[in-house]
């Protein structure tokens, strides 16, 4: 049975209580500049609210008790109406001012016509979040959200100290990653060992891209989720879990260049009704000279985390939390937010 007992200290239910409040502010915060359509960064920060509360909901699943407006579905579909808008925000300033500049005269009259079908489609994409945003589905996920953070309703898990519940939070959701398929593009298996395969050449590694972009795109949303995740208990832990997760934004980064090159690639086909290739030869070889340089960036950390014992070091850091902070009485950052709201 859920119960809405807080205890004031460091318990599963409080840390849970105190992510989603965060999170939920965050979104909150940035939704008139976005409805008014007067800042993109207040979009970006958004649409990072929300997936981060959608991270924060996931990950604390046991010892939280929500209604059904808040559920997390629901809040995915929220984020991908906003982020459609800023993907198209984002593919409109790279061609602006990361490519536009290094084409030649004749590339940059194409880009501009396709600048143009760019911004027809985003104020369609701007009408759904502005319908979005000011609709009954989004009034009711706030209402419920901020009735439920003033008295939450937590399963009985969430009495067990933090201590006692982190690293099995944190475990399950490296696991996931760990365990991803996307990890093994361009390996093959050699005495029992898988072997990442270097010394690929741009064409090849062109190639890989192309027949594996679902895979590693969707091993970049499981990044995302994972070091969310652990940023939530940062203050938790010392330097080597700091080192993991600076790995993890690296690996989320390198991965999104693969994604953003395949949409923008996508969009201007779709735009000039031709492949780029064609039409734009010198941005063709910019995309595949940036890919290259990322794919081997990619590749040295795939080795990383296809060998046991980086594999090994990444769980030990989690299996061991410094607890010093807690233990001596001192004041973190997140356990003041958490005195001022319970």
């Amino acid at each position: 049975m859920a119960s809405s007992t807080l205890s004031g200290k460091n318990t599963l239910g409080d840390r849970a209580v105190l992510a989603i409040k965060k999170h939920f502010e965050k979104f909150l915060k940035h939704e008139a500049d976005v409805i008014a359509d007067s800042d993109p960064e207040a979009l970006h920060q958004m649409r990072v609210g929300m997936r981060r509360l959608r991270s924060a909901i996931a990950g604390f699943a046991p010892a939280i008790d929500l209604p059904k407006p808040v559920q997390e579905k629901k809040i995915g579909k929220i984020a991908r109406i906003l982020g459609s808008l800023r993907d198209l925000d984002v593919l409109g300033e790279s061609l602006e001012n990361k490519y536009k500049p290094a084409l030649p005269a004749d590339e940059q009259e194409q880009l501009d016509t396709a600048l143009v079908y760019l911004y027809k489609r985003r104020r369609k994409a701007f009408a759904k979040v502005h319908e979005t945003l000011t609709g009954d589905r989004y009034q009711e996920l706030k209402q419920a959200l901020e009735k439920w953070l003033s008295q939450p309703q937590l399963q009985p898990i969430a009495q067990m100290p933090i201590q006692a519940t982190l690293p099995d939070l944190l475990l399950s959701e490296v696991g996931r990653l760990l365990l991803h398929p996307g990890w093994l593009v361009g390996t093959k298996l050699q005495d029992e060992q898988v072997v990442v395969q270097t010394g690929q050449t741009p064409a090849q590694a062109k190639q890989q891209l192309i027949d594996n972009a679902p895979l590693l795109h969707s091993l970049r949303k499981e990044t995302k989720r994972a070091r969310y995740q652990m940023e939530v208990f940062d203050n938790f832990y010392g330097a080597s879990y700091e080192t993991y997760l600076e790995d993890l934004k690296a690996i989320q980064s390198i991965l999104g260049q693969f994604q953003d090159s395949a949409v923008l690639s996508e969009f201007l086909a779709d735009a000039l009704q031709t492949k780029i290739e064609k039409t734009m030869p010198t941005l063709a070889n910019l995309l595949a000279e940036h890919n290259y340089q990322a794919w081997q960036q990619w590749q040295a950390l795939q080795q990383r985390y296809l060998n046991l014992e980086s594999r090994k070091g990444l769980h030990l850091s989690i299996l061991m939390p410094t607890w010093e902070n807690v233990k001596n009485g001192q004041s973190t950052e997140h356990d003041t937010v958490l005195s001022q709201q319970i």
